[in-house]
């Protein structure tokens, strides 16, 4: 599932009750009703206000100023949206919950994402070899194991006893710092987008029976063996993904950092006014960014 570039509770939150917001202040149409006493559409607003009014300015100006430029349709969000679902299987209603959402606010995230997604990768060049590369790649599981040491120093002299004809598993058991050590270093299979970077990139580098030098991930040093491979049952068309996986490319070469310098300038030719006194100033950490490269 690709990440949102902004908090995603906080993200659905501010879309999701946007429509609070639409009328301002001085709205007395009754929301909620009790016995107690009831909530107005200016309560909401307010309370909104209270608590992530900047934010969700910002949130929302990001949306409106890259909606101005970019299109997103139904269509993208759908298969996004069944994507991620298929991918967290069971886990998509807890996820959902666990992040108060709901199947509607969570479309509206991922509209959002793929917005974002669109401004930073519009001038990201991929080739038709990248994605034909990429594609070989996604058709392919791999079976490995591997050795995790904290330290570098650690992970070469373990490197040296393997190739002086040291047993693999024996030296997991004895050094690997993860769960897999108990059985000799035995991750399983696994494929495309299910390891971090650096330690798909050096797998999926490797022959059969190959062993990696010392790679390095936010885990620690890895020395890694691929023991098998075979080819993914059923994987869609290459035609069918091109476009996907041209995306997937241009999001790993994007400078994300250059994205909020991106939108302060269309938020400055959007002549922004924010005529809430209390909410005047949302905006200046966007529209400061905007100067952060050339200093």
């Amino acid at each position: 599932m690709k990440k949102s570039i902004l908090t995603l509770s906080l993200a659905a939150s501010v879309l999701a009750l946007s429509a609070c917001s639409d009328n301002g202040s001085g709205d007395s149409e009754v929301v909620v009703s009790s016995e107690v006493g009831d909530i107005t559409k200016d309560d909401l607003y307010e309370e909104m206000k209270t608590s992530v009014g900047k934010q969700a300015v910002q949130i929302l100006m990001i949306e409106k100023v890259l909606s101005d430029q970019y299109e997103v349709t139904e269509e993208e969000v759908d298969e996004e949206f069944e994507s991620n679902k298929e991918q967290m299987g069971e886990s998509f209603e807890q996820f959902l919950a666990q992040n108060n959402q709901t199947e509607e606010s969570y479309r509206k995230v991922i509209r959002l994402n793929l917005l974002q997604e669109k401004a930073l990768t519009e001038d990201v060049e991929v080739t038709d070899e990248e994605i034909e590369a990429q594609y070989e790649r996604q058709g392919t599981e791999l079976n490995a194991r591997h050795i995790l040491v904290e330290d570098e120093e650690t992970a070469t002299s373990i490197k040296e006893e393997l190739d002086a004809g040291g047993d693999f598993a024996e030296l997991a058991e004895e050094h690997s710092t993860d769960g897999s050590a108990a059985d000799g270093g035995n991750l399983d299979w696994f494929g495309v987008g299910q390891m971090v970077p650096a330690f798909e990139e050096a797998a999926y580098n490797l022959e059969v029976d190959e062993i990696s030098e010392p790679v390095q991930s936010e885990f620690g040093f890895h020395i890694i063996q691929v023991t098998e491979k075979r080819e993914v049952e059923d994987q869609p068309a290459l035609e069918d993904q091109r476009e996907s996986i041209r995306l997937d490319i241009a999001m790993s070469k994007a400078d994300q950092a250059a994205l909020i310098p991106k939108v302060a300038e269309m938020m400055e030719e959007a002549n922004i006014d924010i005529k809430d006194e209390e909410l005047q100033g949302a905006l200046d950490e966007i529209m400061n960014a905007q100067a952060a490269p050339a200093q």
